[in-house]
């Protein structure tokens, strides 16, 4: 097996931290190496005592946020293969491995993971994550059960809690867009990997439990509705932008709504406002993404969904008459 770097970003209490550890300590071999990124982890000196002696700690001096955490904890690795592993996660046997191995047979493509509800281990929290054409993603299979999703398939986006990416496609994409702080910057990664000639795949024998509770607070529904507008508009390109704009106005409406109703207002405006002062950065990193695809249009759209899965969002109202009128929407655009 390539010497593999292991990478676990920790911010404040972190109580499941040393668990997901212990898990990982027990699978990586000799010449591997378990890098923790420490964006301000609580009493980390002293919780480092008890950390096993594998473990390699980079301290970016503040909180840099998910994407940010990786990208330095992936400069400072020194392995081919680089895994990502969410902190609330317990590892299961030989996981790191099955996924390691799918990128040694093809360094272009990104495994991602079997993700597990702590609450129920047979229950799917993510089976690959489906994105929406107006940028929308979710946890896969989220709520089913995990014998339905045991065959090895394509995804259209990893989870960036359990994913592995060579050192070679990982620096060719240039990591994580760093500006996503937290959020969707699996997405942006596994769009562009798929542009540039690579794929996702999602492992069934990858399996890891996750400490997951469904939430929605005004911080997170910032970052998610940023970051999704800043995939849409750098990632995708021009033919396939012109096919979604329209729904994607459309959409914009219904989420101010649905803000409205759902007490983050405040936070949609924010990010809008981020996206204006930063618009002639967003216009050079478009520049910059689309210089690099060598892949056709169909293969974007190929892989955006027509429908959202209401099991990822909670209860959301008129929801089956949206996606009625969204899936038809895109059945007549998406080959134009």
């Amino acid at each position: 097996m390539l010497r593999t770097s292991v990478i676990v970003v920790g911010f404040g209490a972190e109580p499941g931290l040393e668990t997901c550890l212990s898990t990982l300590a027990a699978q990586v071999g000799v010449g591997d190496e378990l890098v923790v990124v420490d964006n301000g982890i609580h009493h980390v000196d002293e919780r480092r005592r008890r950390w096993p002696a594998t473990v390699r700690l980079v301290r970016p001096g503040q909180n840099v946020g998910f994407a940010g955490g990786v990208n330095a904890g992936a400069t400072e690795a020194t392995g081919s293969v680089l895994v990502f592993v969410n902190s609330d996660l317990v590892v299961g046997t030989s996981a790191v491995r099955r996924l390691v191995q799918v990128v040694e047979k093809d360094p272009s493509v990104l495994a991602t993971g079997s993700l597990r509800l702590s609450s129920d281990p047979l229950t799917i929290n993510s089976a690959g994550n489906p994105v929406h054409f107006t940028g929308i993603a979710w946890a896969g299979g989220f709520g089913q059960p995990a014998t339905a999703h045991d065959a090895a398939r394509p995804a259209a986006s990893a989870s960036g809690g359990f994913m592995a990416i060579s050192r070679a496609k990982w620096e060719a994409l240039d990591g994580f867009n760093s500006d996503y702080f937290m959020y969707h910057e699996d997405v942006e990664l596994s769009l562009r990997a798929w542009m540039t000639g690579g794929r996702v795949e999602y492992v069934p024998t990858a399996v890891a439990i996750h400490d997951y509770e469904f939430s929605r607070n005004v911080l997170k529904m910032y970052h998610l509705e940023r970051n999704r507008l800043i995939t849409v508009t750098t990632v995708y390109p021009p033919d396939v932008l012109r096919r979604v704009a329209p729904a994607l106005f459309a959409a914009e409406l219904g989420l101010l709504v649905l803000s409205v109703m759902q007490g983050w207002t405040r936070q949609k405006l924010r990010a809008y406002a981020w996206l204006w002062r930063n618009r002639h950065r967003l216009r050079a990193r478009r520049a910059e993404v689309q210089a690099s695809f060598t892949a056709p249009s169909e293969t974007l759209t190929d892989l955006l969904s027509a429908h959202i899965d209401p099991a990822g969002f909670g209860a959301v109202r008129g929801l089956g008459m949206i996606n009625r009128s969204l899936a038809a929407y895109w059945s007549l655009m998406r080959l134009r």
